[in-house]
């Protein structure tokens, strides 16, 4: 059962996004065109309500986590937009509708979501509610989660694997950096929103459940793709079995991945069960592993 908070906090963050980008004038109206075609195309926002779940647990300032939730957004939204392209995934159908250089060609879906990757850090920086510390600190953490360490190394690996069998370790490598290091960055954010202390032990048990959910949401995903319709997904499915990619379902029957998303999502609800407050981190948990089975 989606929790209760999912909903609201999704109809948050797309009214904030709402905001970042006009209209424009005739020259450049396609940019911010293209770029609300995608940001603005719905979803479930699971990594911005991790951004406001986490930071609202903590007692932080909402606001704050409101910016800092827009951005991560941002930051997933412009990997999709690439990670669609001819050039890597080659997809034509994100949410339900034409992927985004389908609709506005290549060169603007590229500058698209370079405008959204960069825009983020803006967002993070000009937040008004937040500390110089809080900002700095979350703009860090969107950084490593992002980029070469994180989710562009994950898209790296990927790419390798097109070509080549990867092992088991390397696939999860792979899914840490291309899926887990943005839900874990996510988590962070709504962990600096609320200013917590770096040597607080909620951090280290928090980053763990961020760990923990974002491997068992790839896994979830391979199971997925492997089983259901496009029509259900709002994607294209069955490429990676077609492509002969090496995906959890290399290794795990469909009753044998299940298991081993249940056990990785049963070590992050272990992980902050004891945290007060953390009901909703745990009913989210629990409801990721449950999507479309």
């Amino acid at each position: 059962m989606m929790p209760a908070f999912l909903k609201h906090d999704a109809a948050s963050v797309h009214e904030r996004l709402q905001e970042i980008y006009p209209k424009g004038t005739r020259t450049c109206s396609v940019l911010y065109e293209a770029q609300n075609y995608s940001l603005l195309a719905g979803g479930k926002r699971i990594r911005p309500a991790l951004v406001l779940e986490t930071c609202r647990m903590l007692g932080g300032d909402a606001r704050v986590a409101l910016d800092f939730a827009a951005a991560v957004e941002m930051v997933h939204t412009y990997s999709l937009i690439h990670d669609d392209l001819p050039c890597m995934d080659n997809d034509d159908l994100r949410r339900g509708r034409p992927t985004n250089h389908k609709v506005f060609g290549e060169d603007i879906a590229i500058l698209a979501g370079d405008g959204l990757l960069t825009d983020a850090f803006g967002v993070i920086l000009s937040c008004p509610y937040a500390s110089d510390k809080s900002r700095a600190d979350a703009a860090l953490a969107l950084s490593r989660g992002a980029g070469s360490f994180g989710m562009v190394k994950g898209q790296v690996i990927d790419m390798f694997g097109e070509s080549n069998a990867l092992s088991e370790q390397e696939l999860l490598e792979l899914h840490r950096g291309k899926t887990g290091a943005l839900i874990e960055a996510a988590v962070r954010l709504g962990c600096h929103a609320a200013e917590l202390d770096a040597h607080d032990d909620r951090l280290a048990a928090l980053v763990a459940y961020a760990q923990n959910i974002g491997l068992a949401f790839q896994v979830v995903d391979d199971v997925l793709d492997a089983t259901q319709s496009a029509e259900i997904m709002g994607k294209s499915v069955g490429s990676d079995a077609r492509d002969k990619k090496t995906t959890f379902m290399t290794f795990y029957d469909v009753q044998g991945a299940k298991d081993y998303a249940a056990g990785l999502t049963a070590r992050a609800i272990d992980a902050v069960k004891d945290i007060e407050g953390s009901e909703g981190l745990v009913a989210l948990a629990n409801y990721l592993i449950e999507r479309n089975y």
